[in-house]
């Protein structure tokens, strides 16, 4: 099998492409580095600089290298600008997916793995998120993934391919320094952001129906994200006819006041978080439920929320040097 990775130069498409590389399987990325970081790149594996929304250039990716089998992971993915760019986002997100699976269709690829998000979701009102809890996305963002769930289950249908769409819950970690998110949208590299500049963690509510009043969410290390896909392009190349949604996550939740205190535990700092009012649209509680991938994939996540901030925090200092090391 040779896979095409789109987004492969991004923060979890380089653990991706690394994680499939390492276990023998021929890569090619594809990516057209507006976030993505070009030597994140493994050497020796090819980097076509493209955008999805360029069929063409798609099409002839997949006819020089090969390719028998599609991970889809580029996107856009800030929440926030989803609802100041909803029509940007559908643009990139769905229109880059339908021109893609043109391609993938026309050039008879016959897997296709999607990076689907838990944002599917919205405010689930329940203590585990499975697979069948109705999907209601409260963003641009969500409703974006939602929307590529049903075009490639409909095309994997239409057109005989194995799909599988995976909802992610929320990443964090990294497999080496170099590899490290370099983004500040997700609560570690926030809180880390807040504690070099010498400033309390910030904490949006606490006042929400949960042990300590405030929200809870399942995090996974982005190595054990990485392996789950492995598990599942393997599933799909030999398992034709495939279709697949799978929540990726630990099934265990964590408390924004429990991950800061962690953070300054691991990191050396001792700065009391500040509590603010609520965001809108931040559900009390997402914990996905992830026997079903584990049953799926045989995969299940070996890496803990220690591991998650010990090697985020390393990444963030190469990233981030303190001045009396830079």
């Amino acid at each position: 099998m040779t896979w095409l990775i789109t987004g492969g130069a991004g923060y979890i498409g380089a653990h991706v492409v690394r994680a499939m590389t390492a276990a023998g399987e021929r890569t090619v990325v594809y990516d057209d580095l507006s976030t993505g970081i070009a030597d994140r790149v493994p050497d020796g594996v090819p980097l076509v600089v493209g955008s999805t929304l360029d069929g063409e250039r798609v099409a002839r990716a997949l006819r020089d290298h090969a390719v028998t089998g599609v991970v889809h992971l580029a996107a856009k993915k800030q929440v926030g600008e989803s609802v100041e760019l909803p029509l940007h986002y559908y643009r990139e997100n769905v229109e880059g997916l339908r021109v893609l699976l043109q391609a993938v269709t026309a050039a008879a690829v016959p897997s296709f793995l999607f990076s689907s998000s838990a944002a599917v979701y919205g405010m689930p009102d329940v203590d585990l998120v499975t697979e069948e809890t109705p999907c209601a996305p409260v963003n641009p963002y969500g409703g974006t993934k939602l929307a590529g769930e049903w075009l490639v289950r409909a095309t994997g249908r239409a057109h005989g391919l194995s799909t599988a769409s995976l909802r992610y819950f929320n990443v964090a970690g990294a497999a080496a320094p170099e590899l490290a998110d370099t983004g500040v949208f997700n609560i570690v590299p926030m809180v880390f952001e807040r504690l070099t500049a010498g400033e309390s963690p910030q904490i949006f509510g606490d006042d929400y129906d949960t042990p300590d009043g405030t929200c809870v969410r399942d995090y996974i290390h982005v190595v054990d994200l990485a392996e789950a896909h492995v598990a599942a392009a393997r599933r799909l190349a030999a398992a034709p006819g495939t279709d697949l949604t799978l929540n990726i996550g630990r099934g265990e939740g964590v408390s924004v006041r429990r991950m800061i205190d962690r953070i300054n535990e691991l990191t050396g700092h001792a700065l009391e978080p500040v509590v603010g009012p609520r965001r809108p649209g931040d559900p009390a509680r997402v914990v996905a439920a992830a026997d079903r991938a584990a049953a799926e994939l045989t995969w299940k996540a070996r890496y803990g929320l220690d591991d998650m901030i010990t090697s985020a925090w390393e990444g963030w200092l190469r990233l981030h040097p303190p001045a009396d090391r830079a």
